[in-house]
């Protein structure tokens, strides 16, 4: 019976979405729970106000803003394609999942004395986003991807009150550690014929930048930026049956 067939594919949808907003509103709170763990609750709260931070940690901390958004949007754009609703609006909701999130925590900020809400931090959430978007939209694939890494820094060693105390926050707030990079797929950019370049082999730009003492050069610290460059691997483009 096809009106029946209809009816239960419609369930099945509504299904899913439901537990994908059930499952994004708990990881979401659970996620302000964690951040105001590491970042804010031993800081002082004032009235929302805005700071402006841009020329702050050569700009690391924006491009983990970029990052973030990215990825949330890259894999909020998988969850609801799966649900089965319309593919652009799958690209959309999804897509702006991490700019929402992010938004969340630029409000935490307002809110600390010790901080403030950033226009420059808006603007990288935004960015990232527009770049998961925009891919989707335009080739149905991700081209383009940012990624990360993380080493300890030797100014984490004698700084662990700014840096961290753990590995999971140095992670986050060790700026001289941390690498972004933008990793290109280069046969689906460049569409050669005949290429014999393999599919999952990727060129990457990285950035990262080293003996930052302090958010800004206060302290005439001898800070300074890298630019690396390597190939890279695009792990969804391996022919490997086994997913993990």
């Amino acid at each position: 019976n096809p009106v029946l067939l209809l009816d239960l594919e419609r369930s099945e949808k509504n299904k899913r979405l439901n537990s994908l907003i059930l499952m994004e509103l708990g990881t979401y709170s659970l996620s302000i729970l964690g951040f105001n763990e590491l970042w804010y609750k031993n800081y002082e709260k004032s009235s929302f106000h805005f700071i402006n931070d841009n020329s702050n940690w050569l700009q690391m901390d924006k491009m983990g803003h970029v990052a973030t958004s990215y990825h949330s949007g890259v894999n909020g754009i998988k969850l609801y394609k799966w649900t089965g609703i319309n593919k652009n609006k799958a690209i959309w909701i999804g897509g702006l999942s991490g700019t929402f999130f992010n938004t969340t925590i630029e409000i935490l900020d307002g809110f600390s004395a010790g901080w403030g809400a950033s226009l420059g931090d808006l603007f990288a959430n935004s960015l990232g986003s527009a770049l998961a978007i925009s891919q989707e939209l335009y080739w149905d694939d991700q081209r383009i991807q940012i990624k990360y890494s993380y080493t300890r820094s030797e100014a984490s060693r004698d700084n662990s009150g700014l840096f961290g105390d753990t590995y999971i926050e140095r992670s986050l707030k060790d700026y001289n550690g941390q690498t972004y990079w933008v990793s290109m797929n280069i046969n689906s950019l460049c569409n050669i014929e005949n290429s014999q370049f393999p599919d999952w082999l990727n060129f990457a730009i990285g950035h990262s930048a080293n003996d930052m003492l302090s958010p800004s050069n206060t302290d005439n610290d001898n800070r300074y930026r890298q630019f690396l460059l390597s190939f890279d691997i695009d792990l969804h483009r391996l022919e490997i049956k086994n997913k993990f």
